[in-house]
């Protein structure tokens, strides 16, 4: 039985301009075939067990050739797989997603096209340049500035390109950017015709040379691909509408070192503020190794008089556990809860529990400050929580004279990376590496040695979410640059963001 392919475009590189149909797509794929333009971190949308392959297309680099890719998708296709081709900006723009089609269409493969954002208009928006605008330019026109170099005679007509739509936008120009220049002046283009020259647009790198048609080539000598080029008089808007490089992150790339699941928060904020995020979980959570000593305590929930979680993977698995168990949360009633922080209280939020208390310091002494003065002699204290954690609160509670059971109902354990890729993300060297929990530290640091990549931390900045964070760091001998005042995401970005905004002073 024959599979499907689906030709998706990944639009221009800002994973939060990717369409929703293309998710669905890669969530359903067993593999995902991808160009170098795509941005790999939307394969984080892929199941675990989901197939990657580059195939390249790297400027100045060996590559697969169209025939090879043809004719891969279609044995893939044909052993029953459900193919992706993640293909930047759109399939159907200067992106040979026709031939690809028509490969599928003749060998009988059913497939479909997702459409994907262009870098053609969507580069040059977040450079501050409209592509159209009423007063200005009512007509753009589309181009490649690399043909197909098997034809005989160029099929561009700069004759009428020269004195026809006001905007020009080309794709793959920066090589052939003196004789294109040349030529619109030669045909009658005035040489003071303003020019952009954008390359990596909608990301981090992104970089902008403006010019005109009598300069660009020289000005924009050092840019490589992949670039998009603007030619007409919309290119003087940038000066006014220029957003995307006044972000207050803009141009930094920041590594997040929390799980997957839990990466969306802190990498959406981030993204929101200009930088790119690099993806390098130094954990995942799995169920203990075994479930006994946690269904025993959730099976006596009401001898219990306290409940206190420590992390909002606690609350989590408690709660499915509970659900497991065929109980609820009304097996709760006349508990005493405890969260040590906001995220961990709004975990209980999600389904209608209120917690009784969350300290002013979102750790284990925060929590021992709120119970001060509280006499706890003979009280019950359940703790679900990670299976490696600080023993400060339940020590101190039994020195105070309850009566306290620690379960543990996770553990985190250290992710495992294909040969290269941790190299790979960490390079260039990030701005800035965030961690969220001691854990992560550890981890991230035994992954970084275990690959002799070591070296690419040094002079890193490094951020840490909070003190307990920080002194794990610093037991590391690595030194601390940012530390969150509150022990939260919010609080994280907030550091960060002052951090950068002091050192432009």
């Amino acid at each position: 039985m024959s599979g499907k392919v689906y030709l998706v475009g990944a639009g221009p590189g800002d994973p939060g301009l990717f369409t929703l149909k293309g998710k669905r797509a890669l969530e359903q794929a067993d593999v995902v075939i991808y160009d170098f333009l795509a941005n790999r971190e939307l394969l984080r949308f892929t199941r675990p067990r989901c197939e990657s392959l580059c195939v390249g297309k790297r400027p100045g680099e060996p590559t697969s050739s169209q025939e090879e890719i043809n004719q891969l998708l279609i044995s893939k296709a044909a052993r029953g797989m459900t193919v992706v081709r993640l293909k930047g900006g759109d399939p159907f723009i200067f992106g040979r997603g026709g031939e690809e089609a028509q490969a599928l269409a003749r060998a009988g493969i059913p497939f479909e096209v997702v459409p994907g954002i262009s870098s053609g208009y969507a580069a040059p928006a977040y450079a501050g340049i409209p592509v159209t605008h009423r007063e200005i330019a009512s007509s753009v026109a589309f181009l490649t500035g690399h043909e197909d170099p098997s034809k005989p005679s160029t099929s561009v007509d700069w004759s009428k390109l020269a004195t026809g739509p006001r905007t020009l936008v080309l794709f793959m120009a920066v090589r052939n950017l003196p004789e294109i220049t040349a030529a619109l002046i030669q045909q009658g283009r005035e040489p003071s015709t303003p020019v952009a020259v954008i390359r990596w647009g909608t990301r981090a790198a992104q970089e902008v040379v403006t010019g005109t048609l009598a300069d660009i080539s020289g000005k924009a000598q050092h840019v490589e691909p992949p670039a998009v080029t603007v030619i007409g008089e919309v290119v003087q808007m940038r000066e006014e509408l220029n957003w995307f490089e006044h972000l207050p992150l803009f141009g930094k790339r920041i590594v997040t070192t929390r799980t997957r699941q839990q990466a969306g928060t802190l990498r959406e904020l981030l993204e929101e503020l200009g930088a790119e995020t690099i993806e390098i979980p130094a954990i995942e959570i799995h169920d203990p190794e075994s479930w006994e000593p946690f269904d025993a305590a959730l099976h006596r929930l009401e001898s219990f008089d306290y409940l206190l979680l420590t992390s909002a993977n606690g609350v989590r698995s408690f709660l499915q556990r509970l659900t497991a168990l065929k109980r609820d949360v009304r097996d709760l009633k006349g508990l005493k809860i405890g969260a040590i922080g906001p995220a961990t209280a709004a975990e209980f939020a999600k389904v209608g529990i209120r917690v009784d208390f969350v300290p002013h310091e979102y750790r284990a002494e925060g929590l021992l400050e709120s119970l001060q003065g509280v006499d706890i002699r003979e009280k019950s204290f359940l703790i679900p929580r990670a299976k490696v954690a600080r023993d400060l609160l339940p020590a101190t509670l039994t020195e105070r004279g309850a009566h306290v059971e620690v379960v543990e109902c996770y553990e985190t354990v250290q992710p495992a990376f294909s040969p290269g890729e941790l190299a790979r993300l960490l390079t260039p060297r990030p701005d800035v590496i965030t961690f969220t929990s001691s854990s992560t530290v550890t981890n991230f640091l035994r992954l970084v040695q275990d690959k002799d990549l070591h070296p690419l931390l040094d002079g890193a900045t490094l951020a840490s979410i909070g003190p307990i964070t920080s002194r794990t760091i610093r037991e590391h001998g690595l030194q601390v640059s940012i530390e969150a005042e509150h022990s939260t995401i919010p609080g994280l970005i907030e550091a960060i963001q002052k951090h950068f905004a002091l050192s432009k002073k």
